[in-house]
């Protein structure tokens, strides 16, 4: 294993300024390419090739972001994760050699953001990470400039100032992309939202590409928070669910 520390020195950006990328791949072709596409982007990037390194680097480091293969010497991705989140809670992009919805769940479940599956453009795998770090920013100011309080849809509670769920008083635990999956479809109840129209929302893109990544992140979503809430309207998208108001 070996680790690599550089700044792209063609960024406007200061070294202070810089975001840092933890690139956790065993497979050394890709994570340098990975590395050289995120420098060129003017991320700050270090590389990790097993579990150990990976838990480590992030312990010392502190990057912003994290990107992740399953499939790792010593302990897989799925564990990194786990026990990066316990240590700080950070967005996570994680990355799969097989087109596997269970993994992605699996995935998903344990804190990671996002995924994308192997074989993936460089260029695609930079607009997300810089999606991700977006979305942690306008976590970040909706934390100090909270809108509304909180949205009560039957026994289900968002509450946008602190970015908590519960569901029948209990808490819900949501990754970021999750709570904001939620509060774009509690944004007009019951209205079909495409998922064109979700990817543009939460994830800042517009690709059809991307429309199982919407897919995915509704089965995480229905897991935490109950399946009869999210209604699938087949070959559109989805709509939350909202209880009946009684006839007058």
């Amino acid at each position: 294993m070996e680790h690599t520390q550089t700044t792209h020195n063609g960024s406007a950006a200061t070294p202070s300024a810089q975001r840092r990328v933890l690139v956790v791949e065993d497979d050394h072709t890709i994570a340098d390419a990975i590395a050289a596409r995120l420098r060129a982007e003017g991320f700050q990037v270090q590389t990790a090739g097993d579990g150990p390194a990976a838990v480590a680097a992030a312990e010392s480091w502190q990057p912003d972001l994290l990107v992740l293969d399953v499939m790792l010497p010593g302990f897989d991705g799925l564990e990194v994760c786990r026990r990066v989140q316990a240590q700080r809670p950070l967005p996570v992009l994680m990355l799969t050699a097989r087109d596997d919805e269970t993994d992605m769940l699996v995935g998903l479940g344990v804190g990671a953001d996002d995924y994308m599956t192997k074989p993936f453009s460089m260029r695609e795998l930079a607009a997300r990470v810089h999606v991700l770090l977006r979305r942690v920013e306008r976590a970040t100011q909706a934390a100090t400039t909270p809108r509304g309080g909180t949205l009560r849809l039957g026994d289900l509670e968002i509450d946008h100032a602190q970015r908590r769920v519960r569901v029948s008083a209990e808490d819900v635990h949501l990754t970021p992309t999750e709570f904001d999956l939620l509060v774009c479809l509690a944004g007009t109840p019951r209205a079909v939202l495409s998922r064109e129209q979700l990817l543009a929302e939460v994830w800042d893109w517009a690709d059809a590409s991307g429309t199982r990544t919407v897919d995915s992140h509704i089965k995480a979503l229905r897991r935490k928070i109950g399946a009869e809430r999210i209604r699938t309207v087949h070959g559109v998208g989805y709509a939350l669910e909202t209880p009946a108001t009684p006839a007058p």
